[in-house]
């Protein structure tokens, strides 16, 4: 899990550097990696490194960021070797004698440097029906759903996914097989599986059952151990097979039953 950070730091030459202490970081560029050399500085953060050396060493350095406060996922990278979103990661608690490693997002097309194109991550969360579908007459009034119901319960957690795609980079499945929809896909499924008012669970169900589908988790626990929020994409898979199950035995046996009628 990353790290947390108790108090936001600045990448900015005004925040005293620490004496005599300098930090090596080898960036991945588009022809390989770089090194820079940059000043250790307190509460330092792995998106104070990168925006130090793009703002005063190579402008041309691409990486991407938003909020800075670990609100929008964003600035997600690979930090030696793990997933991180690299505005809640220290540089104390990740640098090693080597310094840093930085890379950008596995499982996704390179755009440039540290940023990836998340298009393909999103195009599986479609494929997975993660949109809220509330039929063809839905209700006038608001629904209202109890926060202490079971499906409720069961969803808690899983809703609270920003997309950031820290599980879709550490997933294994993913790397061995592209078309595999993926954790946060399968996750956004499940938190409508549970959802009593949407009204396209038969098409959701089919969709996430494929070879792409849930049933190719091997539940190595990769999304839930890297995930910056603790989530558990992993149990939220363990779900779908359950209902995909469920939904493929009552299949069969509304079939059985109209042959024996």
């Amino acid at each position: 899990m990353n790290a947390p950070v108790p108090t936001p730091s600045r990448a900015d030459p005004t925040v005293e550097a620490v004496p005599g202490e300098a930090l090596t970081v080898r960036i991945w560029r588009d022809d390989g990696f770089q090194t820079f050399t940059v000043a250790r500085r307190p509460a330092q953060t792995i998106l104070d490194v990168v925006t130090e050396i793009q703002r005063a060493q190579d402008p041309t350095l691409a990486y991407r960021f938003a909020c800075r406060v670990g609100m929008c996922g964003s600035c997600a990278m690979t930090v030696n070797g793990r997933p991180r979103w690299t505005c809640r990661t220290r540089v104390a608690a990740v640098a090693d004698d080597d310094g840093l490693t930085l890379e950008p997002l596995r499982n996704l097309p390179v755009i440039k440097d540290l940023a990836v194109d998340m298009e393909p991550f999103f195009a599986k969360w479609t494929a997975a029906h993660g949109a809220f579908e509330p039929g063809d007459a839905p209700p006038a009034d608001f629904a209202r759903v109890a926060p202490d119901s079971p499906a409720r319960r069961a969803v808690d957690a899983g809703i609270e996914c920003i997309n950031c795609g820290v599980c879709y980079a550490a997933c294994d499945v993913v790397t061995w097989n592209p078309d595999y929809l993926g954790p946060a896909a399968l996750n956004r499924a499940w938190t409508l599986v549970n959802d009593v008012r949407d009204r396209g669970q038969e098409a959701r169900l089919e969709a996430v059952s494929g070879d792409a589908g849930c049933q190719s988790c091997h539940t190595h626990m990769s999304c839930t151990e890297h995930c910056p929020k603790a989530l558990a994409p992993t149990f939220a898979i363990a779900g779908l097979k359950r209902a995909t199950a469920r939904s493929a035995l009552k299949r069969l046996g509304a079939r059985h039953f109209r042959r024996s009628a």
